[in-house]
């Protein structure tokens, strides 16, 4: 692949070789190739980010269903904030899939998850959309070395994993495939973050990504207990809407878990709970908690703390779990619990 990137101030840039091809910060037209629930979700946000977008999907009614798609999704994305000339009159659904790439500078993929079906349309794709323009596709876990085999230019592919709904959920991953040129990674993850999302560039492949891995893990085990009796459907959501859930909100695990540590962070929380991982608290087994293992947590907790202290860190934890407390409806007018 030729380098994404349009201009740079460094030579030596991988992104600073190739002048035609459109930078991140310059994209105004995006294509979205698939238009269901995941597809039409991409739509409505990069309308609502002040994108042109064409928009194409096999289905005969596609077009109409993806215009009530984006309606319902409007007020929500009003409320949020739009950008400058956003709109929903910007939006071209075509009949053929060439149409909608004719003139991409970025291109995102929605299709069902079927490998086969990914594969074809990936390679289809790419031998319509102009050289050098960046194919995400937004797979839930299909590795991209998977997909991309049969394409003529795999360099340009890449996976760009949202959430439901893409319109909603900032997260995005993003992540290369055997044959995909690091330029594209790097291009397709600054293109995101100006597009208004979080995004994690993933150093390897692992099938179903990072957070889907934890939500499966979850969800696996939710499936265990209502399987065996130990717990009902409304005691499993319970859990995480009315406990960790609450904090996740605002935290993810990792520093959550270091705030069980007190003053002694997350090295005082893994001596005093490690044995726990042996206990038989899920059907997951655990990994050995070794020296290189505890090293790594608490090293990456420092990082993620960012300079902050314990005391920091939980009143920044405090303060979030009472504003979603509110913003739910579960707090009364003075704050008390309801």
């Amino acid at each position: 692949m030729t380098s994404p990137e349009k201009t740079s101030p460094d030579p030596t840039s991988p992104n600073a070789t190739s002048p035609e091809i459109t930078a991140p910060e310059n994209v105004r037209r995006v294509a979205c190739v698939g238009a269901g629930v995941i597809g039409g979700g991409w739509v409505a946000h990069f309308l609502a980010r002040g994108y042109d977008v064409t928009a194409w999907d096999p289905a005969p009614d596609a077009g109409q269903k993806l215009r009530r798609l984006v309606d319902a999704a409007w007020p929500a994305l009003t409320s949020l904030g739009l950008a400058e000339g956003a709109s929903t009159d910007r939006l071209t659904v075509t009949g053929t899939l060439e149409q909608a790439v004719a003139e991409a500078q970025f291109v995102q993929e929605s299709a069902p998850e079927k490998l086969d079906l990914k594969r074809d349309l990936l390679t289809r794709l790419d031998a319509a959309t102009p050289p050098g323009v960046v194919i995400a596709s937004s797979t839930s876990g299909y590795p991209m070395t998977d997909m991309q085999t049969t394409a003529a230019d795999p360099s340009r592919l890449v996976v760009g994993h949202p959430f439901n709904p893409p319109y909603l959920i900032p997260l995005v991953e993003v992540v290369g495939g055997e044959y995909t040129d690091a330029a594209a990674v790097a291009w397709a993850a600054r293109f995101y973050e100006v597009a208004g999302k979080s995004v994690i560039t993933m150093d390897r492949e692992i099938p179903g990504f990072i957070a889907n891995r934890l939500q499966e893990a979850l969800w696996r085990e939710a499936l265990h207990m209502v399987a065996g009796g130990e717990a009902t459907v409304r005691d499993i959501d319970l859990s995480i809407t009315e406990g960790p859930g609450l904090r996740w909100a605002v935290m993810g695990p990792m520093l959550t878990f270091a705030l069980a540590g007190g003053e002694g962070g997350m090295a005082h929380m893994l001596d005093h709970f490690g044995p726990s991982l042996k206990s038989p608290w899920t059907r997951l087994e655990a990994p050995e908690l070794d020296t290189e293992l505890y090293d790594a947590v608490v090293a990456g907790c420092d990082e993620a703390a960012d300079g902050r202290s314990i005391a920091d860190l939980v009143a920044e934890r405090d303060k979030g779990v009472i504003d979603v407390l509110r913003a739910t409806g579960r707090l009364g007018r003075g704050g008390e619990a309801r």
